[in-house]
């Protein structure tokens, strides 16, 4: 069985790559563990991820802040907004099925989207907090 952390890493990656608002918005299933050298724009890469341990008396519970980074050089920032857009829609909430794990809730925290010093790159770094629990 996969550790938490794992199970919620996977589900998050099928919902997304399932998402026909997010896949309109990136132009194809775009959305990766580790984005290929040459991937295209734009695209989503799943990030940064904090576990931290939210147990009490019944069991182990896990809070985890997690990071996914969206990339685009189209539009301004437009296309990066409608990125960030279409992450919250297929994630905010979303019920995820963990593999070994009930998800108890997902939710969007904050979202940052910025222009790169290459001045033609937007980055949207778009945060989720969740908290799992073993399946009983």
């Amino acid at each position: 069985m996969p550790t938490a952390p794992a199970a919620l890493r996977a589900a998050i990656h099928q919902a997304l790559i399932a998402d026909g608002g997010l896949i309109a918005a990136l132009g194809g299933a775009k959305v990766y563990d580790e984005p290929p050298r040459d991937a295209a724009f734009p695209y989503v890469a799943l990030g940064e991820a904090r576990i931290v341990d939210a147990s009490v008396d019944d069991g182990p519970t896990q809070e985890h802040q997690l990071t996914l980074h969206a990339w685009s050089r189209q539009g301004g920032h437009k296309e990066a907004h409608v990125i960030t857009g279409a992450l919250l829609q297929a994630l905010d909430d979303a019920p995820l099925a963990p593999i070994g794990h009930r998800l108890v809730n997902l939710r969007f925290a904050i979202a940052d989207i910025r222009r790169e010093a290459d001045g033609r790159t937007y980055h949207a770094l778009v945060r989720f907090r969740a908290v799992t629990e073993p399946a009983s």
